[in-house]
């Protein structure tokens, strides 16, 4: 059975004084671009099954402006989280499920996507690798369980900025 990943950057945040960097809110654009985010998904992917959302404030509203509807676990861990601890967090997934958003930051967020289609080659990975904007969105698929996914073993088959 193949399982897709969706990998999105949270929109472009605001910088309120004051405010620790957990705490920042989505900007105005961040907002507009995350919804345009979750459209795209939701017509070039299709129908999402579960998120992991980091515990960010400007991921928890990206998850809200996306208009997504699945289950959702907020994971603090995301936050800050390199690729092995994104992975060590998608293999918890049920396999019940086929299609999975986590919403995190970069730099954990793209370099996630190229150590799972490591050596790829594709354009996708070419374009990730010279910039992951926010609101940007990389999908892979996988054919093995959550648990078995890791280095090169998904094919990276979009990336898309919504804009």
């Amino acid at each position: 059975m193949t399982r897709t990943l969706v990998l999105m950057r949270h929109g472009k945040s605001g910088y309120p004084d004051g405010v620790p960097d957990h705490d920042r809110p989505l900007a105005e654009r961040g907002q507009r671009e995350a919804a345009l985010g979750g459209q795209w998904i939701v017509s070039d992917v299709g129908t999402v099954d579960a998120v992991l959302c980091s515990t960010a404030t400007r991921t928890r509203e990206t998850l809200v402006a996306t208009a997504i509807e699945a289950p959702v676990t907020f994971e603090e861990r995301i936050y800050g989280a390199s690729p092995d601890e994104i992975i060590d967090e998608i293999a918890l997934t049920d396999d019940a499920v086929h299609t999975l958003l986590i919403v995190g930051h970069a730099p954990g967020i793209p370099f996630t996507a190229l150590e799972l289609a490591e050596a790829d080659g594709s354009e996708a990975a070419i374009e990730i690798g010279r910039k992951f904007p926010t609101s940007a969105i990389a999908v892979l698929t996988f054919d093995t369980s959550w648990a078995e996914i890791g280095r090169g073993t998904g094919l990276l088959t979009r990336y898309h900025v919504p804009r």
